[in-house]
């Protein structure tokens, strides 16, 4: 079953407390979790991000929202309580609480008109946008700002000359820890050409291993003779390991050659590139940065 969104999950969410007992709110996410039937690979979802559940995360921006407006009230850390506004709520027996039925009240009209309220102007029920907490959408814009970064890098890869593009990979390889120095690397690169290897790094700082690589700076798709070629090159060298990497992607047939090769053979496809310059700040800047805090409980802890 898909996951609820945080509007819909506000009612469940306040029936749990309609005794007027303190809820603990961990005990609450697996009630409602069993009452919408959801299954364990349901709750596994996470945020874009992955740093949180994600139904858990829209349980907690119910309780925001419903906070907000007074329907409930936070006795002390991880728990919750409703008011007396909100066993007035309940008593309507209503079918839904959203957020244009919580802007009816002072406090959560007060967060709206002061334009802290990020789903502001999207309040109809059926508005996508109104549908995902204020922490999703901070994400999902983040990873479409992402792609769109992703995107320009292959463009400008693809519009280099094919050494920029063998320089490239042996300066994101560096990056990512491998090699002595830059000017070992150059040197490395300076042996390109030699039997389909384009660039040659250390594993280790010490030399103990080498990998070498092959760059194809391709729009075109990326078949398994390249991959077979690319493996006869290492055996010439007397090679165990090397990174085969593409602006383009790779056949299915590559792929499994490469998985069932004696040798050790990584392909990096195009997006998997884009996204490891974009990781390791090759060919990029920070334009902006952006923090999201929350509130630290252990410090309001008196225990």
């Amino acid at each position: 079953m898909a996951i609820p969104d945080f509007q819909t999950l506000m009612l469940p969410l306040l029936r749990t407390a309609e005794d007027g007992q303190e809820r603990a709110f961990k005990e609450v996410v697996k009630k409602i979790a069993d009452q919408y039937q959801l299954t364990d690979a349901d709750l596994a979802q996470l945020l874009p991000s992955g740093r949180a559940p994600l139904f858990y995360n829209r349980l907690a921006w119910a309780k925001t929202y419903l906070k907000k407006a007074g329907l409930v009230e936070l006795p002390k850390r991880g728990t919750f309580k409703i008011t007396s506004r909100g066993r007035e709520t309940l008593g309507k027996k209503l079918d839904r609480i959203d957020l244009a039925f919580l802007s009816q009240f002072p406090e959560y009209a007060a967060v709206r008109a002061s334009g802290d309220e990020v789903v502001e102007g999207k309040q109809t029920s059926n508005d996508v946008a109104a549908a995902i907490t204020p922490e999703e959408s901070i994400e999902r814009a983040y990873l479409a700002l992402k792609q769109a970064l992703a995107d320009d890098l292959l463009s400008s890869i693809k519009a280099c000359s094919p050494q920029f593009f063998e320089h490239l990979v042996v300066q994101l390889m560096i990056k990512m820890g491998y090699g002595g120095s830059r000017e070992e690397a150059g040197k490395a690169v300076g042996r390109s050409g030699d039997g389909g290897i384009d660039g040659i790094i250390n594993e280790d700082r010490l030399g103990l291993d080498a990998i070498y690589l092959q760059a194809k700076r391709w729009d075109g798709v990326v078949g398994r003779p390249e991959i077979m070629k690319f493996v006869g090159a290492l055996a010439g060298q007397r090679a165990t390991k090397g990174v085969f990497l593409t602006t383009s992607w790779f056949t299915q047939e590559a792929k499994e050659y490469a998985t069932t090769s004696q040798y050790k053979v990584v392909l990096v496809d195009g997006v998997r590139l884009a996204d490891l310059m974009i990781e390791h700040d090759l060919g990029v800047s920070v334009v902006a940065a952006y923090q999201v805090r929350r509130i630290d409980t252990d410090f309001f802890s008196e225990e």
